[in-house]
């Protein structure tokens, strides 16, 4: 059918391409790949020959406006990455929502997913998750990242957590990981469907240890399971903070609970406001009345 279609490829075993992919593929107009080199591979082993075009992070943008005319033409796109499901952490999603405007059909070849394979091999809870992509490269702007996501647990998120990483900092990654999440469970997948696949499981102060000794390779996927149930029912956040806002003002008492508990200041102060404004407006707060 005309239009754009999403296909999936292989994260390693070339086994794992469908039947429909490659009827896709073989009838596509024109293939947009993240990498032509890596998709001609694909290609040579599975017989396909259609023309291929490059669709990447650096050209995507000016791409477009030309590719939504052949799509508007009745064209048959195909899209893939270079392994596994387009857009999860690869280009396309400027090119999808460019379509979706449009009102042009856009379809999906379901098939291999690094995440998901990982998840279901980790030991840890599978749903719910949370996907992140890659975390940010260096390790202040990933622990504020891994903090926010550490302050949505606190108010309430209990999900598995998964992340794409490049070996050279998967060793880092999991310092910082403890230091915010700190000792529990987790897992790192690499080489997952490839000859070296491996799958470590422990906790993350185990799992530091680990890939400080011994370098990484490959394709890794790093998982962190959800926080263990806390033994008060009420979280530690609101503890502190409700505290503090009995001698402080919200702005004072936001910045020493923030400083306190390693959260950033911005969520803890956003959450400060919410019990300041819930106490204000808490009948039990006021006077009762003799009615």
């Amino acid at each position: 059918m005309p239009g754009l279609t999403l296909v999936s490829t292989p994260i390693g075993n070339l086994g794992d391409i469908s039947e429909r992919a490659i009827g896709v593929l073989r009838h596509a107009e024109l293939v947009l790949c993240e990498d032509t080199r890596v998709t001609a591979r694909l290609f040579s082993a599975k017989h396909i020959s259609v023309r291929t075009e490059p669709l990447h992070e650096h050209n995507e943008r000016h791409r477009i406006p030309a590719l939504i005319d052949l799509l508007k033409a009745g064209r048959r796109i195909a899209l893939v990455s270079d392994a596994g499901t387009p857009l999860l952490s690869d280009p396309g999603y400027r090119l999808v929502r460019a379509a979706i405007a449009e009102g042009l059909p856009v379809g999906a070849v379901p098939g291999a997913n690094a995440a998901i394979t990982a998840l279901t091999l980790s030991g840890l809870p599978p749903h719910p998750f949370l996907f992140a992509g890659f975390p940010p490269p260096r390790s202040a702007a990933r622990r504020e990242a891994f903090a926010l996501l550490r302050a949505a647990e606190r108010t309430g998120l209990s999900v598995t957590l998964i992340w794409h990483e490049a070996p050279h900092r998967l060793a880092e990654t999991l310092a910082d990981l403890h230091a915010v999440f700190g000792d529990r469970d987790a897992a790192v997948a690499r080489e997952l469907t490839k000859r070296f696949e491996e799958v470590r499981r422990g906790t993350l102060q185990d799992l530091v240890a680990h890939y400080h000794r011994e370098s990484a390779r490959g394709e890794i996927t790093v998982l962190v399971g959800p926080p263990a149930m806390e033994a008060s029912g009420q979280d530690e956040l609101d503890i502190r903070l409700t505290a503090a806002l009995a001698t402080h003002s919200v702005k004072d008492a936001a910045t020493l609970v923030a400083g306190a508990i390693r959260l950033p200041r911005r969520t803890v102060y956003a959450r400060a406001m919410e019990l300041a404004a819930d106490r204000m407006s808490d009948p039990a707060d006021g006077d009762e009345g003799t009615g």
